[in-house]
């Protein structure tokens, strides 16, 4: 009972017009970012995300997750009519999305993919409200030493995933922490890494560290790849799948939105991962593997369950435990720092009206985006026919008007041109600029995390391993750090990595 009327709370927040003025430009803007190629959700929250600080937090972090799901949703639109993922979550979609429009069944896998997402969206959220308050409960008991450790075990979670080196992925991860230190120390007070320079007295801001590395650095990588578009103009008709691809598609969603869920959960795990690990187990299942790669409805319906699944999943460690679990929940948290706020245990009861609106507005942005995804198709596909010299340079204009707004400051605009131009080249160079982040947002809760646990042990370092959780995360780290040297291992990592980058 508890949880239904936490539930109609929330509806009583994520229903008022401000808020669902936000929950509808966040879906909408999500699904626009997933069909333009190129840009992805990262980039366009990192875009809007000085928007947010000239609301309420309920309306900040909704139109914020928003974005994140339904860029999922319009990632398969480009996928599926012009062969060209519109985020990296809907490669996959690629495969055999592309080949049914090319078989005059372009509706039928637009139809399955929004319904298909809308599913799982669903079920994400359904899971979300009755694993959150269980897994916060338990949460309360973590701390300052699990807290630390389960960082530790985040970041070396994500760079163990990266599709690259994971020396590299390490490095950018130390990288960035120490760029997260930058500014006052926060219990002596004390500057450090400042170089003199006022402006960095109180950090280096997240909003043009993430605008240069994923929205400047984008435009610039994009503007020397030439993007061929072969856009299936056929008219397209039957958005409703029939009754032999619902029966095909039933086992697919279902095994998608569950696999998804929980890999969402895990730190660097995510929908991209979700995606492909969810057509990897439909073609071994499939009695008819020799489809795949030829217009397998599973193909689409199973991966576009999972990578929406995943995107709800995600919401849990960085609601429970304050802990993001990819670079896309690092940029929420920021946004929920920006507004004063901590998510983690005590959100759900110090601000349940939060909590509860961000769950309810999802279950609402998921059903506009089933409104926005069906009848407009024609309109996305004019929107594909978009010039990127126009494009482009708009994004630029976009980019520096955002960090300039966020805080009044010409030298902030400066270090996301910096940010922008050392991410084209770690790119070019094979480094990604996931780990950077997410390390910079976690960083500085990390450092004091780590020193109030020595503080109340007195500089015992042997409290880390004392405490069962914490020394059960840092037992995975260590196994994890391991893992590549061995040689099956690297070689796996190695066949998935380029898989990913196919």
């Amino acid at each position: 009972m508890d949880v239904l009327a936490n539930v109609f709370h929330g509806f009583g927040v994520a229903l008022l017009p401000v808020n669902l003025l936000y929950c509808f430009i966040g879906v909408f803007i999500g699904t626009l970012v997933g069909v333009l190629p190129g840009i992805g959700p990262i980039s366009a929250m990192s875009l809007l995300l000085p928007v947010t600080l000239s609301g309420t937090p309920e309306s900040g972090i909704i139109m914020m997750a928003g974005i994140y799901y339904g860029s999922m949703y319009g990632g398969s639109t480009t996928s599926i009519l012009v062969n060209i993922p519109g985020e990296a979550a809907s490669v996959v979609t690629c495969l055999d999305g592309h080949q049914m429009a090319k078989k005059g069944r372009a509706g039928p896998a637009l139809g399955i993919s929004a319904l298909g997402s809308f599913i799982a969206g669903t079920f994400a959220l359904v899971a979300l409200m009755l694993v959150a308050p269980s897994l916060a409960a338990v949460a309360i008991a973590f701390g300052p030493a699990e807290y630390a450790s389960l960082m530790v075990l985040g970041l070396v979670v994500l760079t163990f995933l990266t599709q690259g080196s994971m020396a590299k992925a390490l490095l950018m991860a130390c990288i960035g922490i120490v760029l997260g230190l930058v500014g006052l120390d926060s219990i002596t007070a004390q500057p450090r890494l400042t170089f003199g320079r006022i402006e960095l007295i109180d950090g280096i801001g997240l909003v043009p560290v993430v605008m240069g590395l994923f929205g400047l650095a984008e435009v610039l990588l994009n503007t020397e790849q030439a993007i061929k578009r072969e856009i299936i103009n056929a008219k397209i008709t039957q958005l409703l799948p029939n009754k032999e691809d619902w029966k095909r598609s039933a086992g697919p969603i279902g095994r998608g939105t569950i696999l998804g869920f929980f890999l969402g959960i895990l730190p660097g795990g995510g929908a991209v991962v979700a995606s492909f690990a969810s057509y990897a187990l439909e073609k071994r299942l499939s009695k008819r593997p020799q489809e795949f790669g030829h217009g397998a409805i599973e193909g689409v319906a199973g991966p576009e369950a999972a990578n929406n699944s995943a995107a709800g999943g995600a919401f849990i460690p960085l609601m429970t435990l304050g802990i993001p679990p990819n670079v896309v929940m690092a940029l929420l948290l920021g946004a929920f720092v920006i507004h004063g706020l901590q998510p983690g245990p005590l959100l759900i009861t110090q601000n349940p009206g939060l909590f509860w609106g961000i769950v309810a507005s999802m279950y609402i942005g998921n059903a506009m985006l089933l409104v926005l995804n069906l009848p407009l198709i024609g309109m996305w596909v004019k929107l594909l026919k978009l010039p990127y010299n126009v494009l482009f340079p708009l994004i630029v204009l976009f980019t520096i008007i955002g960090v300039y707004c966020s805080s009044n400051n010409v030298f902030d605009v400066h270090v996301m041109i910096a940010f922008g131009i050392i991410g084209y080249f770690m790119r070019k160079f094979g480094y990604e600029p996931a780990p950077l982040v997410l390390a910079f947002v976690l960083g500085p809760l990390l450092e004091n995390n780590l020193r109030k646990s020595l503080i109340l042990s007195q500089g015992n370092l042997m409290t880390f391993i004392e405490r069962p959780i914490s020394a059960a995360c840092l037992v995975l780290a260590v196994i994890l750090l391991i893992a590549p040297l061995l040689p099956a291992l690297r070689r796996k990592r190695e066949m998935v990595a380029l898989d990913e980058g196919a």
